[in-house]
């Protein structure tokens, strides 16, 4: 027996999304309902499919209606017990897309019994007391509700995007123009109840087999997920569980409009148990950022204030250690490279950032070669917290300044990975004592599913682009095997970089991935890092 699909849609939207997924699954079998939740201009169930005036006009639906709409969707199904890793013969298969699957979510928490896989497409998995909103990438998309929501009011709607508008909510790749003309035709208003009620769960749900549907387009696919898990948040953990799966689909954030027949392929294999399994923290070898340093560096002493970490050169060199000639020509204040590492990280990860050996890595090894390497601890816990971090780090760079030992007018950042959108703000303005913006494996523009918008202050290629002065000479360790998304935003900063007549120094790791790792050639990461660092203090000391 085929499993049944109950396919939720997601905000603005309505069942005629899930059109071309459905015929698919149906030709396979299986038994398909698609469910139009509540809110205006949406039609009712078993009315005409077309939108008509006044139809379903409720914009006091909340997030409690819809639970209701997934739950009656779940009662009208006969003979689907529920089952446990596949279907269980006839099993329901709960399908979510975006907003859609806080009511999903809430529904299998209710009638788990009956559920025998929750399918959450292009979203993450909701958490219990947190509102709908929290999972709107738009950041000032969100600041709307949130001010009702601050002044006590739930009621009202949330307009829909206009064609040109839908990228805020996520990648439209893949999406053809007519999909897209009528995806906008018929889109309604959000009921503003529906984002700000939070999700309830007993924990029932839980103990469902759940699958994500990651569209790599959109910013995030199964490899990032599983560094995000190798972090250590806690809030994660659950996603290592034997009973979940993923997919990634090659797609933007709509697939049931962009490859309809491949994410029904996804969700039939969704619905036999298959898929890839994450690993828990540390189960399959030692994670990416605890990998060990590549060089040789010095055992030099930390000197911690707050959130900076110093390591200071020996006085006289350090002998034994490739480059120490530098250490013992100079004397007096020194050149500083402080590095700053990326994220989000979650809060209160153990080992915490600066500990990491990659990046106390590169501050010895800096310090060995003369300069003064210099860590730093920023909060980036959220895409959101871009402002804070770069708070923390411009005042790390005041401190380091300030310090009698460093050379004040001789400083160089080095950024890596998810930290690489604070360079916009050096970029934009760099102050005459900047000699060197450097940054290995970065990602160079807000990703899709960041939701921000398209002024954002953290865009280093818009920033790059848009600066009224030249910006300090630049230092790109580029991976050649960094992610489609990422690797996107690298080549439009070079362009930008090319245009502006910058001077940009790439140094390559052919063969490496985002972060590095045990499965990376060693000699490569060695050679491209010695090579990226003396191009650093180059600069420095010119």
């Amino acid at each position: 027996m085929e499993p049944v699909f109950i396919l939720v849609p997601g905000m603005f939207t309505d069942a005629h999304v899930w059109e071309g997924t459905a015929r698919r699954l149906t030709a396979a079998g299986a038994q398909v309902r698609a469910v139009t939740l509540a809110g205006p201009g949406r039609p009712r169930a078993g009315d005409d499919p077309e939108p008509a005036a006044g139809a379903h006009a409720e914009a006091e639906a909340d997030l409690e209606t819809h639970i209701e709409e997934v739950c009656a969707a779940i009662d009208a199904v006969t003979g689907a017990p529920g089952g446990t890793g596949g279907t269980g013969g006839r099993g329901i298969v709960l399908v979510g897309h975006d907003y859609g699957v806080h009511p999903v979510l809430g529904a299998a928490d209710r009638r788990a019994e009956r559920v025998a896989r929750i399918v959450c497409v292009d979203a993450g998995l909701p958490q219990d007391g947190v509102p709908p909103l929290a999972a709107v990438p738009d950041q000032s998309v969100r600041a709307l509700p949130a001010e009702e929501a601050a002044a006590g009011t739930t009621a009202g709607v949330l307009p829909p995007p206009g064609r040109e508008e839908w990228t805020r909510w996520g990648s439209t790749a893949g999406v053809s123009e007519e999909a897209l003309d009528r995806l906008t035709a018929r889109a309604a208003p959000q009921p503003l109840g529906t984002l700000l009620r939070p999700l309830r769960l007993s924990g029932a749900a839980a103990a469902v087999p759940t699958t994500g549907v990651l569209c790599t387009a959109n910013g995030v696919g199964i490899d990032m997920v599983q560094r995000l898990v190798d972090l250590g948040d806690p809030a994660l953990r659950a996603l290592t569980g034997p009973g979940v799966t993923f997919f990634e689909l090659p797609t933007g954030h709509w697939p049931m409009l962009s490859c309809p027949e491949d994410l029904a392929g996804v969700l039939l294999r969704a619905a036999a148990g298959e898929g890839h399994r994450l690993t828990p923290p540390g189960a399959s070898g030692t994670p990416a950022h605890l990998h060990p340093f590549p060089l040789p560096v010095p055992e030099l002493p930390r000197e911690r204030r707050g959130n900076v970490d110093f390591y200071f050169p020996r006085p006289g060199g350090t002998k034994g250690i490739e480059g120490a000639e530098r250490a013992e020509m100079v004397d007096g204040p020194r050149p500083a490279v402080v590095f700053v590492h990326g994220g989000p990280v979650p809060a209160g990860a153990e080992p915490s950032p600066r500990d990491w050996p990659v990046l106390a890595g590169h501050a010895r090894y800096a310090a060995g070669q003369g300069a003064v390497g210099v860590t730093v601890e920023h909060r980036l816990h959220d895409v959101a917290d871009y402002p804070r971090a770069a708070g923390d780090v411009a005042a790390a760079v005041d401190l380091v300044r300030a310090d009698p030992r460093v050379d004040g007018d001789r400083i160089a950042l080095w950024f890596f990975s998810g930290g690489g959108p604070l360079l916009a703000d050096w970029l934009a303005k760099p102050p005459a004592w900047l000699r060197c913006l450097a940054a290995a494996y970065p990602v160079l523009a807000p990703l899709p599913n960041w939701g921000m918008s398209a002024d954002s202050r953290f865009h280093p290629v818009r920033a790059l682009a848009d600066a009224g002065q030249a910006p300090p000479p630049l230092v790109l360790l580029r991976v050649g095997l960094e992610s489609p998304e990422i690797a996107a935003t690298v080549s439009g900063f070079l362009a930008a970089a090319g245009e502006r007549e910058a001077e940009v120094r790439v140094v390559d790791v052919p063969h490496g991935h985002h972060g590095g790792g045990p499965g990376d050639p060693e000699e490569e990461w060695r050679g491209a890092v010695r090579e990226a660092v003396r191009a650093v203090l180059d600069r420095l000391d010119a």
